[in-house]
């Protein structure tokens, strides 16, 4: 009854940390509506890069695959939030496609067939696998390897921050969505004892506390250099 009672509580917090990463990430997903308004209402997509779309959509094919039942177990948060997020990937995909020039369009439709035969060689490859352990090894390590490469991309712009000293590229409320998300599925696999969730959502809270730390940071001597100015200023 006691072990009973401990599955039935661990499962429970499973499904919450699941449920939560899901709310947060939907928060990260509707982050570029902003910059997809401005594209529409300017009918261009002017320096705007498609190409973190791809990778987005191509990172939530590959996890959404790990967490189908035909790879691994009791993985239904994975499954809800990498459809989500691969459908918000691809109408943002197709914005941009529909915005941009003719050399950018062939660039784009080219990214995006190699996708989708990516996913289909990985999915068909990892399907003639007899073995599930082999199988649940194979997809889990490229789910992990994707993530982690997607988790460290955030590295670029805490460069950015230490040498302008300014957290102007660091929005906060990304970077805390960012950390939320990375913390819940941390949790989340832990409480369903899968590695290839825990481990790139550990490296990724790691990452979202540095970006939290250094804009507390940086944020706090901006506020203070500038309570150093004068408030009225003389020029005689």
């Amino acid at each position: 009854m006691d072990v009973f009672a401990f599955n039935a509580s661990l499962s429970m917090c499973k499904d919450v940390a699941g449920i939560a990463g899901n709310i947060f990430a939907f928060g990260l997903f509707v982050s570029p509506m902003p910059t997809f308004r401005r594209i529409m209402r300017n009918k261009s997509t002017e320096q705007f890069s498609g190409l973190p779309y791809i990778y987005a959509l191509l990172n939530c094919l590959i996890c959404l695959w790990y967490g189908t039942p035909f790879v691994s177990h009791s993985n239904t948060m994975l499954m809800t939030v990498n459809s989500v997020g691969a459908t918000f990937q691809l109408c943002y995909i197709i914005l941009f496609i529909l915005h941009t020039d003719k050399k950018n369009k062939m660039k784009m439709l080219g990214l995006l067939f190699v996708v989708f035969a990516v996913v289909g060689v990985i999915v068909a490859g990892s399907l003639q696998i007899p073995d599930q352990l082999t199988r649940w090894y194979f997809v889990g390590f490229l789910s992990c390897g994707s993530l982690v490469s997607m988790f460290a991309s955030p590295l670029f712009v805490i460069n950015l921050v230490i040498q302008t000293k300014s957290v102007e590229f660091m929005p906060f409320y990304l970077s805390l969505s960012t950390f939320l998300m990375s913390a819940s599925f941390f949790l989340y696999g832990l409480f369903n004892s899968d590695a290839f969730v825990y481990t790139p959502n550990g490296i990724g809270t790691i990452l979202g506390i540095v970006q939290l730390a250094l804009y507390c940071y940086y944020h706090r001597n901006s506020i203070a250099e500038e309570t150093k100015e004068p408030l009225i200023v003389s020029y005689v």
